[in-house]
């Protein structure tokens, strides 16, 4: 099954990066570094939209893009044409000679996608030459950042919709065809049940669902006969968008065609409310529906809602029984984007042996966490309690105390737990794929992390923060490479 970027895309993808990984490329490879070994990891600092969580998304079409990952004669001829700021060409010649012969060579572990991820933790581990390495930064950001963001999103709606279906409707407003098909995939994997995006549900498997738009009412000119001429054409499909003209009148509209399709041995799918006060007209739709016999016709809400509207629409009583979300989940409308950061965390010195890297900053939830790290998950009777990140060269020290990140000097603490699993498996071993993420594993396994996850941690408004910090050992090399790094030893 594809998941579709080999489909949409029939190029080459090796230039989708930015001009300074090249630059460092060539720099590695003209210092006689580029195959000295490295370890990068791909993480975030701060929860989206002011929740506790994130779902990670894009592993499988990241992983595709790596599977393709070539120089084509016509990327490296387009290189070969810049030039620095002294007017000579940029790249030496037998550079771009050695990327077009590049085969990528790089190991990925990756937590599951659908995973619950939070700051700080690798959500990607890359490890390989180093030249290989930095070019993956960029695309690799690209693609898991956007998708993570709109997953998470998802899953806020979802759980503000308490159960009722949410459908994704955001194609028309998404960013391009990668916006739209991306929004499509990570609003599946955070728990929408369906998209309007064709494309999405023929190379993604994606149900897909829709019925008609303002237009179909407005060209017929008469609301009860554009219902009518629906109804004709597909009986079986009818969900009447009642609010082109006047609400509670088109209800009664479509009460009458419903009535002439059960004459016909149809049944009347439901209404969509697209405008107005969805909670007062839900409930007003539904006492008609109910009191005409379709108390089984479905109320679809739609309107530019987020996960704070529907849980105000929801707090006033409302009869919705299904959401349309469009725009404000596969723009990701309040937070447009994730911020994830892609850093080195270690690489062999001149004798083989490996050197932790650490980046420092004036404010502490910049400095990068130094090893070859991995995440330990922590659970209590199901429900998740805390993670630990640790290096994997060194092992996790136990008992499995968390040093905080952002405060090193509170003390370490130990989550009661019963249950242990590290989330970093690999995916790619030296540029073979080794697994490929399915997209309805994912789902379920985003749908089972947050059932085991605090509803403290889920609410939208002062989430309590999941416990995540650093293991003793990465806890104390990490205030000896700051040290260090500060008093120039």
């Amino acid at each position: 099954m594809t998941d579709g970027l080999d489909d949409v895309y029939g190029g080459s993808l090796a230039l989708l990066t930015d001009l300074y990984q090249l630059t460092m490329a060539a720099g590695y490879w003209l210092g006689g570094h580029a195959e000295r070994e490295a370890v990068f990891h791909l993480t975030f600092r701060r929860p989206p939209f002011g929740g506790g969580y994130a779902i990670a998304a894009g592993l499988a079409p990241a992983l595709q893009y790596l599977n393709r990952f070539r120089f084509t004669a016509e990327d490296v001829a387009y290189l070969g044409t810049l030039v620095d700021k002294e007017r000579r060409p940029l790249f030496h010649p037998e550079f771009l000679a050695y990327l077009r012969e590049l085969k990528l060579g790089v190991t990925v572990d990756a937590v599951p996608e659908g995973s619950l991820v939070f700051p700080h933790e690798p959500i990607l581990r890359v490890r390989g030459p180093i030249l290989q390495c930095q070019l993956l930064e960029t695309p690799l950001l690209t693609l898991i950042n956007f998708q993570t963001l709109i997953a998470t999103k998802a899953a806020r709606v979802v759980y503000a919709a308490k159960g009722a279906p949410v459908l994704e409707f955001g194609l028309r407003r998404a960013q391009g065809i990668d916006g739209g098909l991306g929004a499509s995939r990570a609003a599946y994997i955070g728990g929408c049940t369906g998209t309007s995006n064709v494309l999405a549900g023929k190379l993604l498997h994606i149900p897909v669902s829709g019925t008609h738009a303002h237009s179909w009412v407005m060209f017929h000119g008469d609301e009860l006969a554009a219902f009518r001429a629906y109804a004709e054409a597909l009986p079986g499909n009818c969900t009447f968008l009642v609010d082109t003209y006047d609400t509670l009148e088109g209800v009664r509209n479509a009460i009458i065609v419903a009535k002439e399709l059960r004459a016909k041995g149809h049944e009347l799918s439901g209404i969509r409310l697209d405008s107005g006060d969805l909670a007062y007209l839900s409930t007003e739709a539904r006492r008609m529906l109910n009191e005409a016999g379709f108390p089984d016709a479905k109320i679809v809400a739609s309107n530019d809602l987020d996960e704070k509207l529907i849980t105000s629409i929801q707090e006033q009583g409302s009869a919705v029984d299904s959401w349309g979300v469009g725009t404000k989940l596969v723009t990701a409308f309040d937070q447009p984007a994730l911020g994830g950061v892609y850093k080195l965390g270690a690489y062999r010195d001149d004798n083989g042996e490996w050197r932790e890297a650490i980046k420092l900053s004036e404010q502490p939830i910049k400095i990068s966490n130094p090893g070859i790290l991995q995440v330990r998950r922590l659970r209590s009777g199901g429900e998740l309690v805390g993670d630990v990140i640790y290096d994997s060269e060194h092992g996790c020290e136990e008992p499995c105390a968390i040093h905080s990140i952002e405060n090193p000097l509170m003390p370490p603490f130990v989550p009661p737990h019963d249950q242990v699993e590290d989330l970093l498996t690999t995916v790619m071993d030296r540029g073979t794929i080794k697994a490929m993420p399915d997209l309805e594993s994912a789902r379920r396994r985003a749908a089972a992390d947050l059932a085991a996850l605090s509803i403290r941690t889920k609410r939208f408004l002062n989430p309590q923060p999941y416990p995540v910090g650093l293991d003793g050992h990465v806890h104390r090399k990490k205030q000896e490479l700051i040290h260090k790094a500060r008093h120039h030893e």
